[in-house]
């Protein structure tokens, strides 16, 4: 599973730069803080993906795999959304952003669990 989350972590800071960069040059500046968050929370729960793989093995493995796999939903959902929104305008895509909120919280509850 540390190999997965390693791949996922990597795959998710490759397109989190990427979407930062698209953001910084073609995005107007009214919907850019939106999408900034968006990409802001998506670079560090990339990292904290990351930082999962790295604790395999240290902890318990079911609270650590829960918590990657939380931190992935939370970037879909969280970061998903916000980039949803700033895109389109569509503003009911914001609705969701709460979710992936809850999802990045219970990773962290999850790592937290796992260190007790």
């Amino acid at each position: 599973m540390d190999r997965t989350f390693i791949f996922v972590g990597a795959l998710a800071g490759f397109v989190g730069v990427a979407l930062g960069a698209f953001g910084a040059h073609f995005l107007s500046t009214d919907m850019l803080a939106v999408f900034e968050t968006g990409v802001r929370y998506h670079l560090i729960h990339a990292v904290a993906i990351l930082a999962t793989a790295g604790l395999m093995g240290r902890a318990s493995g079911r609270l650590l795999t829960s918590a990657g796999w939380l931190f992935s939903g939370g970037i879909v959902l969280f970061s998903g959304s916000l980039y949803v929104l700033a895109l389109t305008g569509i503003t009911i895509f914001g609705a969701i952003t709460p979710l992936g909120g809850l999802a990045f919280l219970a990773g962290w509850a999850c790592l937290l669990m796992a260190a007790i």
